[in-house]
């Protein structure tokens, strides 16, 4: 089967950095299903796998996102059968969804909103899992809008993937939503994916918030450099409020300065429950099944603002530089055919 890997991570602009293969198609035992990749998207993970590592004595095939059919079953799978329309985001320590097939625990797995088509199903698993996670099992909100009332929750960086989706969620969840972006185009997009708010994330947010009539935050939800905005999440978190990030650090962070505050900081790594096989891994399942709910009822919409067509190297080259650029919003997919 064809697939896009690499042996060696090396920057995009790079010839090697993405490469056509022909590998052998898997076959689904146990848990697993075969899909037939119709469509993929690309996220910041896919790009700093890519770039960093040692060299790879078998082609490594990395994505992390797709929409596809079912074509075989597992001996123990026993939620879909083939033939069913499916989306998910996999797992990090798998063989990606760069490729025709892919192989994929059943358990992270879930049928394909019907309403979308399977370029704007591939472009949710990965932000609308990492959101929905942060929200719920890491800051511990719930979808009662009226326990919400009057609860503010900052997000930063709410125009780029994970942004797009966790703005509706936490609108639909009753919060009031106070994105950052710091473009005409990021500001219209957010304000029109449910923040009610916008902030300069190049800007002091106290002065901003306070602008807007807010001292303190309920809720922080940081998808954009953790370290650069540690001191001003600490400042502006409420006494016994909760942060949580997606993205690492290099620079170690003073936890301590929560401290007074009794505020809790947490982590979301999407990957964690596949990762480890943890008890509850189904629930991934069960997450993206609900917003599959959420999207036939049209209470959530796809973020996918630009797709490409023909899964190659050229174009997943062309897909990674956008992703790296900083500039993008919503989601980037690439169509198989």
């Amino acid at each position: 089967m064809k697939a896009i890997g690499f042996h060696k991570h090396l920057p995009i602009t790079e010839a090697d950095s993405l490469i056509d293969l022909e590998i052998e198609r898997p076959v689904a035992k146990g848990h697993d299903l075969l899909v037939e990749i119709k469509a993929i998207s690309v996220n910041p993970v896919d790009t700093k796998v890519r770039a960093k590592g040692a060299d790879e004595q078998e082609p490594k095939i990395i994505g992390y996102d797709a929409a596809g059919v079912v074509v075989e079953v597992g001996d123990h799978a026993s939620l879909f059968s083939v033939g069913d329309e499916v989306y998910y985001a996999g797992a990090i320590n798998r063989p990606g969804s760069n490729s025709e097939f892919q192989l994929v625990d059943e358990r992270i797995v879930a049928k394909k909103p019907e309403r979308l088509t399977f370029s704007e199903a591939a472009g949710l698993p990965l932000t609308a899992l990492t959101a929905y996670e942060a929200l719920t099992d890491r800051m511990h909100i719930t979808f009662d809008a009226k326990s919400n009332l009057e609860k503010t929750i900052l997000i930063i960086g709410a125009a780029g993937g994970v942004g797009s989706i966790a703005t509706q969620l936490a609108n639909h969840a009753g919060l009031t939503v106070i994105g950052t972006a710091s473009r005409p185009e990021t500001i219209d997009w957010a304000k029109a994916h449910g923040a009610h708010h916008t902030i300069n994330h190049h800007k002091d947010f106290r002065e901003q918030l306070e602008q807007l009539g807010y001292s303190y935050v309920d809720y922080i939800f940081c998808l954009n450099a953790t370290d650069q905005h540690f001191d001003a999440m600490v400042d502006v978190i409420t006494p016994q409020g909760t942060i949580c990030s997606i993205v690492e650090t290099e620079q170690a962070l003073n936890l301590s300065a929560l401290q007074q505050k009794s505020a809790t900081f947490a982590w979301e790594f999407m990957f964690t429950r596949s990762l480890f096989g943890t008890p509850d891994m189904i629930r991934q399942h069960e997450i993206l099944t609900r917003i599959a709910t959420w999207l036939e009822e049209e209470t959530l919409e796809t973020t996918v603002t630009q797709t490409l067509i023909g899964l190659n190297a050229e174009n997943l080259k062309e897909a990674h530089r956008l992703v790296e650029s900083g500039k993008t919003i919503g989601k980037i997919v690439v169509e198989q055919h």
